[in-house]
């Protein structure tokens, strides 16, 4: 279930900008098993949401930045380290999180997924049943 909002209606309510602002999110890659039964897990809940395939629509590194600190983690804990692209450019080496950052939103495939944010809390979806705790 998904709920569209436009924004070129002049009449736009502060209210409906608030809920926008407390939309759940989720940072989703069709690709991946896990974040498929995320996505399912929010379609179940009735609640609307908004979808971002983050390998299409890459955070910015201010967005990213948000992301982390709502889940309360660093950036090398929201890190895919299995992925090919991070062991062949970046193991072993010492990298600041500014670092970890730029190479999450230049290779977006080394974000941890599924994520889901509700208002100004976030958890990754691993497990599935951590995204019932904020929804």
């Amino acid at each position: 279930m998904f709920q569209v909002i436009s924004f070129s209606n002049p009449k736009l309510e502060t209210i409906e900008i608030y809920n926008l602002y407390k939309m759940i999110k989720i940072y989703h890659n069709p690709r991946c098993t896990k974040s498929r039964q995320g996505l399912e897990v929010l379609e179940n809940s009735g609640k609307p949401f908004e979808v971002v395939k983050y390998l299409e629509q890459i955070p910015t590194k201010e967005e990213l930045r948000q992301v982390i600190s709502f889940l309360g983690i660093t950036p090398e804990m929201l890190l895919r380290k299995n992925e090919a692209i991070w062991k062949g450019k970046y193991r072993g080496k010492l990298l600041s999180d500014e670092e970890i950052i730029d190479a999450m939103i230049t290779y977006p495939k080394l974000i941890e997924r599924p994520i889901v944010i509700n208002g100004n809390k976030a958890v990754i979806g691993r497990p599935i049943e951590s995204i019932s705790t904020i929804i």
